[in-house]
């Protein structure tokens, strides 16, 4: 068995790299990764509009952050079916009780906004960019009563069988 959890995201060209493992999994084995899925959700559009607003383009690459290497789920279908006796593949999507919008911020410093702290270019626009970020995940992400924010985080899963 070859296992990824939440790791190949930061890989590039998985029209190569998946085909590839798949070859290194014993006939009968499986290769299973799991992957975050959502970049079009609320905290990542608030990345990339801040990131794209004019207080902030001129500090990013030209062509803007590279954020994950996520496909749809046709892709990884496409790309495996054809070298696997049997896949597996289904998304789910995570409710993570937040204690506010600062959990939201330190959980995506190490993942969906590392790509934006790497391209800026000292700390001092990294902290003035978080800044930037909570204020806005602040309005897109309301506290419920109990002060505790409800998250959702959607993950793709694939088991590839290989025959």
């Amino acid at each position: 068995m070859i296992f990824s959890n939440a790791a190949l995201q930061w890989v590039p060209d998985h029209a190569a790299v998946f085909p590839r493992l798949l070859e290194h999994v014993a006939p009968g084995g499986a290769l299973a990764v799991q992957v975050p899925n959502d970049l079009d959700a609320s905290a990542h559009q608030i990345a990339r509009k801040l990131a794209g607003s004019d207080a902030w383009r001129n500090r990013f690459p030209p062509g803007g952050v590279r954020e994950w290497h996520v496909h749809n789920r046709e892709f990884y279908y496409d790309l495996v079916a054809p070298h696997a006796a049997r896949v597996d593949l289904w998304e789910t999507e995570y409710l993570q009780i937040m204690q506010g919008p600062e959990a939201i911020l330190e959980w995506y410093k190490g993942t969906g906004l590392r790509p934006y702290f790497a391209a800026l270019s000292n700390s001092a626009d990294q902290e003035e960019f978080a800044a930037a970020y909570l204020a806005a995940i602040r309005a897109a992400y309301p506290a419920r009563p109990d002060g505790r924010v409800l998250f959702p985080f959607r993950r793709l899963f694939l088991i590839a069988y290989r025959c």
